[in-house]
């Protein structure tokens, strides 16, 4: 078991291990009324566990159950869960628990916020993303068919306990999608950027079929990684905490897009590739560093490019309206300094990264942004605004894996060394966009 201690909201440790849930009565306290927001799958699988657990206390325990996927993330949700809670008598001195993945810390959270001006919150995170991202900061929100968590509200919880145990029972396919949020991680930069590298790189094998010893190492880096940043921008007030929205620029428009029937952790990953290009481009990283993201992405059965018939034009849409925009588009990019908040891209840059992640260079939109016979793009040139988000990182995701990691700098020449294993290139369908080599393509659910 691991712990991290985060400032933020007066103070509060995430918890990490096997068997954490046991931990929820002391982490809560004495508590008249106790509301379990939740979802039937998840109650399922761990429901009797957290009631077990709480059956010591004096509280009264009452479960909540919300609808399966991101369209309970919404405002109707949130007062229909607020008006439960009202007629059940639940008190500001009382206690919502967060049972579930991302949707449900969301929701959770975000009706603790406004319910009485504020309730405590415990969440229990039950996903991969959830315990590596969501559950951590304090942030939460719910969607608007205009996009995604654009109404939301600060709100740290009083504690998180990620039971590793929990990531037993989730499907392959989620799993793999919180490996899409993991992977962003390896690129921050730093000495738990470097650890999340190395676990992804070499014990590869180990991560996928969910080694719990290894997935604690994983996950407790993960947090300790945005633990580190939001204690410096609780609330985003310097920018500094936009560095964890790496990749989520162009992942929140391809879900938008979808209408949020696409996995998170899926469309991150294509994000962190199209970042990579995007940064390529500018000048602002070389090739090694663009294969470096396409390897680890794929590496893990992630899509490196967007679902067939994405447009362009709506894509650009949806990330204008991006929470980091500031009047244009907006992203953090990799850089010789770091990663860093870039304004404004130049067109050209922008297109030629869209066209490498898979928008057809004829599609709606692509054709306004660049002449295509030009012969180069951008070299050198840095955009317009630029701001450095990461100033406690010495490590560039360039630099992060040296010559010790053969397999991720040089694909052609990647040999198997006592440490690490070559990661298996993986290819695409160029019609269908259906993956070959056995490794997944999009697909299209509801995630938990």
């Amino acid at each position: 078991m691991q712990s991290v201690t985060l400032k933020a909201g007066g103070g509060y440790e995430a918890v990490i291990g096997a068997g954490v849930i046991d931990q929820a009565p002391r982490v809560l306290g004495r508590r008249a009324r106790i509301a379990v927001v939740t979802q039937a799958l998840v109650a399922g699988h761990h429901g009797d566990t957290l009631r077990r657990s709480l059956g010591g206390t004096d509280a009264t325990v009452e479960f909540f159950e919300i609808p399966e996927g991101e369209e309970a993330k919404s405002l109707h949700c949130v007062e229909d869960l607020c008006g439960r809670w009202a007629r059940g008598g639940l008190s500001r001195r009382d206690a919502v628990v967060g049972l579930g993945g991302g949707v449900v810390g969301d929701v959770a959270g975000f009706a603790a916020a406004v319910y009485h001006r504020g309730v405590d919150v415990l969440h229990i995170p039950t996903t991969l993303l959830a315990q590596v991202d969501s559950s951590i900061g304090g942030k939460t929100g719910v969607n608007l068919r205009e996009g995604k968590n654009l109404v939301g509200a600060f709100h740290q919880p009083v504690g998180v306990l990620a039971d590793i145990d929990t990531l037993a029972t989730l499907p392959t396919s989620d799993f793999r999608s919180g490996l899409g949020e993991v992977a962003k991680y390896a690129f921050l930069g730093g000495s738990d950027a470097q650890e999340v590298a190395t676990i992804l790189d070499c014990e590869h094998d180990a991560v996928l079929s969910r080694d719990p010893q290894l997935l604690e190492r994983l996950v407790s880096a993960c947090v300790a990684i945005k633990a580190a940043v939001v204690d410096a921008d609780e609330r985003e007030a310097t920018g500094d905490r936009a560095v964890l929205n790496y990749g989520h620029t162009l992942g929140h428009a391809l879900e938008a897009d979808a209408g949020y029937t696409l996995r998170h952790g899926e469309a991150v990953a294509t994000g962190l590739v199209f970042a990579a290009e995007l940064a390529h481009a500018m000048g602002r990283i070389d090739a090694i560093g663009v294969e470096r993201h396409r390897r680890l992405v794929a590496s893990l059965g992630l899509p490196t490019e967007v679902p067939e018939g994405a447009e362009a034009s709506a894509l650009i849409a949806h990330m204008r309206r991006d929470k980091k925009a500031a009047g244009g588009l907006t992203f953090v990019l990799d850089g010789p300094a770091g990663p860093e908040l870039v304004s404004d891209p130049p067109h050209e840059a922008m297109a030629r990264a869209l066209v490498a992640v898979g928008v057809r260079a004829g599609g709606s939109g692509v054709r306004r942004l660049i002449p295509w016979r030009r012969s180069s793009c951008c070299p050198g040139r840095t955009s317009t605004s630029s701001v450095r988000v990461s100033p406690r990182s010495t490590a560039t995701p360039t630099s992060m894996l040296s010559s010790t990691s053969p397999a991720r700098l040089h694909p052609s020449t990647a040999t198997t060394s006592s440490t690490c294993s070559p990661i298996t290139k993986v290819r695409w369908s160029t019609q269908s966009r259906a993956r070959v080599d056995g490794v997944r393509p999009w697909s299209s659910t509801r995630a938990r």
